[in-house]
């Protein structure tokens, strides 16, 4: 059955035959002039971005420099090379009773990659985000699905990654610009000759390419990053020196970017000691929070959607009530339930996408141990308790550590840093594969698969696994890590 994407698959699969072979000093090259175009476009970029997302242009200022940062992150990786995780087992024809064979193992790149831009970060996580930078690293072509919510944004980077390409002296398949909606989506993870999925966005859209990748004839890895409400599990000794800070940090992080963050701490324990006291402290931060613009209308329409279901609740106590139902700004929200009421629920534990909290009372810690039992998987977990205090929950410590990506033990979630220890994922269903980040240089191994040759040739084995090791760099050999 011919598919309308036949075309654009064929030249992203032509390029990849020698791009994956491209060096990793030439690959750099190219995210270099990729980084470098980006900056000298910024005083067109960042106005442009910011009136399509209703972002703030500080906000976009620093997603800017956050996006031309993990470019170079992977610039200065795929250079150093030693990600491929060269792995020599020397052979020795004289090894009895049976030869040992000459074996070297090595990362390749999967092939043409699908991504699909995100609607909250218009450029980190989008054209030139790092579902695509980190694809690229890794030697495989992107065919990239831009987001509605910011056509010209999207259109106007994909000019700079193909006139990278063109200075570079690069196939221009090896970056290919798509417009459209869900049908188009589909189209392209149902292709046969894409090889992987990236996306970032909601539960509902990530499961649904998740289904679809795995029907296919040939099914392909779907790295979906869904989102979570990143509970926080705050302790009496801490609430107790530091109330008042807690509860502003808490009302900061909860309001950043009017809630719209992957990160958005929605989910938050406190003792019934300090519960009426850290409400208090809250609700007197929202209260003097100004309302901001959501993205787009439809997402404003779904936040109220919930917030009305929420209100339905009988279980619920408001803290905060968003008394304005705008076409596009949004008013932080605050309800509060106790911990036996919440544990009967799993609808409690779901993701409102916005400025929205719910505060959980628990009384013991016991109860606070059944609760983290039914945590479902979570990009992040903080944990609010002075270092005396953690040595008596060790056993809640490893119980949390099953159930997200990114243990905090200070501070608030939202704020990803980019780097090489960063892991931005996490259990389902947060993600589909806890083992993949979405952020940092971990996450060019979504899009590469291991290979071994056995007694192959020193005159066709690649660079990283020959003998004199050309490259470099980083190897295993014989059990041992050496250059």
């Amino acid at each position: 059955m011919k598919n309308t994407f036949d075309a654009i698959f064929e030249q992203a699969q032509d390029a990849f035959l020698s791009y994956k072979h491209l060096s990793g000093k030439k690959k750099a090259g190219f995210l270099n002039e990729i980084a470098n175009g980006l900056e000298r476009i910024k005083t067109k970029l960042i106005p442009l971005a910011s009136s399509e997302s209703n972002l703030p242009e500080g906000r976009i200022t620093g997603e800017l420099g956050r996006t031309v940062g993990q470019i170079r992150l992977f610039e200065k990786l795929i250079e150093e090379g030693s990600w491929v995780e060269a792995t020599i087992d020397d052979g020795n024809p004289k090894r009895t009773p049976a030869p040992k064979p000459d074996i070297r193992r090595m990362l390749f790149p999967l092939g043409p990659v699908v991504v699909f831009g995100a609607s909250n970060f218009p450029l980190a996580f989008s054209t030139a985000g790092g579902d695509t930078i980190s694809a690229l690293a890794a030697g495989c072509p992107v065919i990239y699905k831009a987001h509605p919510a910011h056509p010209k944004t999207s259109k106007l980077v994909a000019e700079v990654i193909k006139e990278a390409l063109s200075v570079s002296s690069l196939p221009e398949g090896i970056f290919i610009h798509v417009e459209g909606g869900i049908p188009e989506g589909q189209e392209l993870v149902k292709h046969p000759t894409a090889k992987a999925v990236a996306f970032t966005g909601s539960y509902y859209g990530g499961m649904a390419l998740f289904e679809l990748a795995s029907q296919r004839e040939e099914p392909i890895p779907v790295y979906a990053e869904m989102g979570s409400v990143n509970p926080v599990f705050a302790f009496k000794n801490k609430l107790e020196i530091e109330l008042d800070n807690l509860a502003r940090s808490y009302a900061a992080s909860l309001t950043l970017g009017a809630g719209q963050f992957c990160t958005n701490p929605g989910l938050i324990f406190i003792p019934e000691t300090y519960a009426k006291q850290f409400s208090q402290a809250v609700q007197s931060e929202l209260n003097e929070v100004v309302e901001a613009p959501m993205l787009h209308e439809g997402i404003a329409k779904s936040y109220y959607a919930a917030l009305d279901q929420f209100q339905q609740r009988q279980e619920l106590d408001w803290i905060k009530v968003s008394e304005k139902k705008d076409l596009i700004n949004s008013q932080p929200a605050m309800a509060k339930i106790k911990a036996k009421d919440w544990l009967k629920d799993k609808k409690f534990q779901e993701e409102v996408f916005g400025p929205f909290a719910l505060m959980v009372v628990y009384n013991d810690e016991h109860e606070l141990f059944q609760i983290a039992k039914k945590l479902h998987g979570q990009l992040t977990i903080s944990i609010w308790a002075e270092e005396k205090e953690l040595q008596d929950k060790l056993n809640l410590i490893s119980l949390l550590e099953e159930k997200c990506g990114r243990l905090l033990f200070k501070g608030v979630p939202t704020g990803v840093e980019v780097g090489h220890a960063m892991h931005h994922g996490g259990p389902f269903p947060s993600t589909t594969d806890s083992r993949s980040t979405s952020v940092g240089s971990y996450a060019i191994k979504r899009f590469a698969r291991p290979i071994s040759f056995q007694d192959m040739p020193q005159s066709l084995i690649p660079e990283a696994l020959a003998d004199s090791n050309p490259l470099g760099i980083w190897r295993m050999v014989n059990g041992e890590i050496k250059k």
